[in-house]
């Protein structure tokens, strides 16, 4: 006998696991949700511990290891992209930054035809609804205080974080008390999702708290392979588990696999650009050429910094240390382990003519790559930096009808004159703010790019070879009325045009990436499309002020101390 459910969510990371927790709550429907990744087992020190964040990358017990075709602009490097493979998705195994974006980054989403709801003032209760922001004032207007997701801040105690802060303010920015808050642009402590010591993940916070519903289903390591319709209508769904072909009949399907897994597991269900489907033998249901399209990402560098004092985080990569570090973890969750490490930063504007701030910050009191490779030096530590909105767009499209092979993908980075400038800008800007005098005790040289690199082209070409994904692939599936011949999703019910019973809750339905980190985004976006599928009452809109600059007085918001 074929199982039936009212929802059946494909894809268990930070929008899934939303998605289940929200669409269970009242009991009425049953929820299913198919992850091909295994469960996020409280035991993995390597998804549990805050620290260990550079090993499950690139491992395929836990990463998927997506990576681009050869970047044309990258001198055909290819880029890797680490994307979850377990329960809570890449929320499992991503740096644990907690970042909303600028408010304008939702004025502009609200801007475009169709996309009204989704301003600032539609998405902040949103955002409110899933925090537990802990360091916020009770009265904190910007801020949710009983949600879900428990966020810690900082604490950016290490004296490499002050003195990156006032070399910030030497070169000219401001400190903010919270880049989450009234004003994003400045420096200061960050959000992270961490809670006393462990990763908080979307799973930990949504489905841990509810897995005793009777109307909830949580099914690992099944691979869904393809959606079944009859005409375009959605049926049952298709998936592998335990070595066996299942299928489940459907009342609505909900697409939460992410920005890559969304548009192809479209594509190969018949559902994207006709001819490319037809040439790869898939009959289409519904041409949508937008499906793939619209590709976005933040590209980052690491620039990197030897220090002459001993106060890094560097002696802790040190195999000889790591026992002691994780039995401190082990027995009270402190220590080195506990934290993430990319407690502070800041967003600034690197030129005149945007209107935000257009650069992101992540600072880290050690010298070390995202895949564990540590810089040569003692004691070191580094700046990520990257534009956070470039006019680049690239494509993914699937090369065959074989739903384990990985999609064809390019990004398209440096593609365009604003990319490259800011990229110029952002290395520059950088370079000045480690040349302040708050940095001269902990400054003995730059080590990457390193002082060879000095000339407009030299730089760019370094970001060719060095640069890496900030991991925030977004926008293959993006919100806009069906009047947009590349708009997918309906932004008034998250239904796929053309289809009937197939909703994408996931990055996939931004139309474009926010400046920071995208897994709070992608949190609120899932709370605003549950109640938008509920057909629930939206939450009120809330117009609050926030920082503008040129408008508002450059102190507003500012930290004196």
């Amino acid at each position: 006998m074929t199982e039936k459910f009212d929802y059946v969510v494909i894809g268990g990371g930070s929008a899934g696991s939303v998605m289940g927790n929200r669409l269970s709550a009242y009991g009425k429907s049953s929820v299913l949700i198919l992850e091909a990744g295994r469960s996020d087992y409280s035991w993995d020190l390597l998804i549990q511990m805050p620290a260990a964040l550079p090993f499950p990358a690139g491992k395929s017990l836990y990463d998927w290891k997506y990576e681009s075709d050869p970047e044309p602009y990258m001198n055909g490097r290819r880029i890797k992209h680490a994307r979850g493979k377990v329960l809570g998705g890449s929320s499992s195994i991503n740096g644990m930054i907690y970042q909303r974006g600028n408010p304008m980054d939702y004025e502009r989403w609200g801007s475009d035809k169709g996309m009204e709801t989704w301003n600032f003032a539609h998405v902040l209760p949103y955002f409110k609804r899933l925090e537990n922001a802990l360091a916020a004032d009770s009265d904190d207007p910007y801020r949710g205080l009983n949600g879900p997701v428990k966020l810690e801040r900082g604490p950016a105690k290490n004296p490499l974080f002050q003195a990156f802060f006032d070399a910030a303010v030497e070169a000219g920015y401001n400190r903010t008390p919270d880049v989450n808050g009234y004003r994003q642009e400045g420096f200061g402590p960050f959000d992270k999702h961490v809670y006393k010591g462990r990763r908080f993940s979307a799973s930990r916070a949504y489905l841990d708290p509810v897995r005793h519903r009777r109307n909830l289903t949580i099914r690992t390591r099944a691979f869904v392979s393809g959606i079944e319709f009859t005409g375009t209508k959605a049926t049952a769904v298709n998936y592998r588990r335990n070595g066996k072909d299942h299928q489940v009949e459907a009342g609505e399907v909900v697409l939460a696999g992410g920005a890559i897994n969304t548009p192809q597991l479209l594509q190969l269900s018949g559902v994207g650009d006709a001819e490319h489907l037809k040439s790869l033998g898939i009959e289409p249901v519904v041409d949508l050429p937008g499906v793939g399209e619209n590709l976005q990402d933040h590209l980052e560098a690491y620039i990197q910094y030897s220090c002459p004092e001993p106060v890094s985080m560097q002696p802790s990569l040190n195999k000889l240390r790591m026992p002691w570090i994780g039995l401190q973890w082990l027995l009270g969750r402190t220590g080195p382990a506990a934290t993430n490490h990319f407690e502070g930063g800041g967003f600034i504007r690197s030129n005149e003519d945007v209107d935000y701030p257009n650069l992101m910050y992540h600072f880290l009191p050690v010298a070390v790559r995202y895949d564990g490779q540590k810089a040569d030096t003692k004691h070191g530590f580094q700046v990520h930096v990257g534009p956070m909105y470039s006019d680049a767009r690239g494509s993914l499209k699937i090369r065959s009808k074989d739903p384990r092979e990985h999609p064809s993908m390019v990004y398209n980075y440096l593609s365009t004159e604003q990319d490259r400038r800011e990229w110029i800008e952002a290395v520059r800007l950088t370079r000045n703010i480690m040349a302040q005098p708050a940095m001269n005790p902990y400054n003995a040289g730059e080590i990457s790019p390193g002082p060879s690199v000095q000339t407009d082209e030299e730089i760019l070409e370094w970001v060719k070879n060095d640069a890496e994904t900030a991991l925030h692939p977004s926008c293959t599936a993006k919100m806009g009325p069906a009047s947009d011949p590349m708009a997918v999703v309906d932004p008034n019910t998250m239904k796929v045009h053309g289809l009937d019973n197939v909703r994408v809750v996931d990055a996939s339905a931004m139309p474009y990436v926010t400046n920071g980190n995208i897994h709070a985004p992608v949190l609120m976006l899932a709370e605003k499309a549950a109640d938008l599928i509920l057909e629930k009452e939206p939450l009120e809109a809330e117009h609050v002020d926030y920082y503008r600059h040129g408008v508002d007085s450059p102190d507003a918001g500012v930290v004196t101390n």
